[in-house]
């Protein structure tokens, strides 16, 4: 058995997804200038999973994809949205979770979450100002014994000469 790298999508594994992946919808009220089948061939669809795989394992962007092995970065991305629009990826995640728990069991009458998304109470009294923030203009007394700076007219109008 040969290795696969981690975005790579086993057989097994691809005959579970293939199942769940919309198929691209064609407007029927719409006049089409090209008959159905020109133009381009469509993207295999599992090149395109794989695609998305390899952005959500690697953290790349989408246009960092390697269009050697996926294709168009963007033609790739339009696919990711038009999936997730259809609810592809909840629909996998659904099934995924369904057969988890057949194979292993879910405890759904006991879970636990822990996080903590608030500011730290006492960080400002420890930490004390912000370093990008020390040299910002406001709130500055004025220098003793002169009058704030202003300009004495509201703007110049430069199309106009003086």
């Amino acid at each position: 058995m040969t290795k696969i790298q981690s975005w790579e999508v086993s057989d097994f594994f691809w005959e579970r997804v293939e199942l769940l992946i919309p198929e691209p919808e064609r407007d029927t009220n719409k006049k089409y200038k090209r008959k159905v089948g020109g133009g381009r061939k469509p993207m295999p669809p599992r090149q395109i999973f794989e695609a998305i795989l390899y952005v959500l394992r690697t953290g790349c962007q989408w246009k960092a994809l390697p269009k050697e092995r996926f294709g168009s970065p963007s033609a790739i991305h339009t696919h990711f949205m038009r999936w997730m629009r259809a609810g592809f990826f909840v629909s996998l995640w659904r099934s995924g979770l369904a057969e988890y728990d057949e194979m292993e069991g879910i405890a759904w009458n006991w879970q636990s979450i822990d996080g903590a998304m608030v500011k730290a109470p006492l960080a400002q009294e420890a930490v004390g100002r912000n370093p990008t923030d020390r040299g910002k203009k406001r709130n500055q007394a004025p220098s003793i014994g002169r009058r704030p700076w202003c300009p004495v007219i509201a703007r110049r109008d430069r199309s106009k000469s003086t």
